[in-house]
């Protein structure tokens, strides 16, 4: 489902804590531009749900009983195809991010996010955005440079080899390739920038173009290695 004023995000919400799956779905009802459409506490009864309501995103912890969050992944992407799923954990391990970006997630936040940070977010990944929390982007980034690492090789196929010999960004694209590295949304880089936040999602597309690349993540990890040679 595309976002319009008209239409609130359908959200699936799964988590075993019943007093934080409470607390979480009290705090998302409280914005208009979000439903809550159902709420799970395992992998099994949040795949029969999703099957059901074919909810827009799916908010989805990791620690659940039975199968984990991340080995539904695969589950509820085949029972809802066109639902953005989105970890909601309290794991910082690489390997549990690495292992849901593999599995098909569509980003990986920490429980610790404010809430008016997640509400940004849940619309940053129904635009298509990747939303994953800034602190595991550094740590995201220097696995996917590791060499034959496992998310290297997971996400690396979805981009398009880059072009030999680089490309010429402008100093403008510069700027806001490195504020991609640091995690930063559209609106948050037109704020840092003082730009338009329209003029930023064109300096990405070019970005992006000039990279050879497809994704945010992709730009990230060639920001990370330095952009001197493009």
């Amino acid at each position: 489902m595309k976002e319009n004023a008209m239409s609130p995000v359908r959200l699936l919400v799964v988590d075993d804590h019943t007093l934080f799956r409470r607390g979480l779905v009290a705090l998302l009802a409280a914005d208009a531009t979000l439903h809550v459409v159902g709420e799970a506490a395992d992998g099994v009864e949040a795949v029969r749900r999703a099957r059901a309501l074919q909810p827009d995103v799916v908010l989805l912890d990791n620690h659940l009983p039975g199968a984990t969050g991340i080995q539904a992944i695969a589950e509820l992407r085949d029972a809802a195809p066109l639902a953005k799923i989105v970890l909601l954990t309290v794991s910082e391990d690489d390997r549990d991010l690495q292992a849901a970006l593999r599995a098909g997630a569509h980003g990986y936040l920490l429980k610790t996010i404010e809430g008016d940070v997640l509400v940004q977010a849940i619309h940053r990944v129904l635009r298509g955005e990747p939303v994953i929390s800034p602190e595991l982007m550094t740590r995201l980034v220097a696995a996917l440079q590791a060499s034959g690492g496992p998310a290297a090789s997971a996400l690396a196929a979805e981009a398009p080899p880059q072009p030999e010999g680089g490309a010429q960004l402008s100093p403008r694209e510069h700027e806001v390739l490195q504020q991609i590295a640091r995690g930063a949304s559209n609106k948050e880089i037109a704020r840092t920038l003082l730009i338009a936040e329209t003029t930023v999602k064109i300096h990405v597309q070019h970005i992006l173009r000039k990279l050879g690349v497809s994704s945010r993540v992709q730009a990230a990890v060639l920001a990370s290695g330095g952009t001197s040679r493009f």
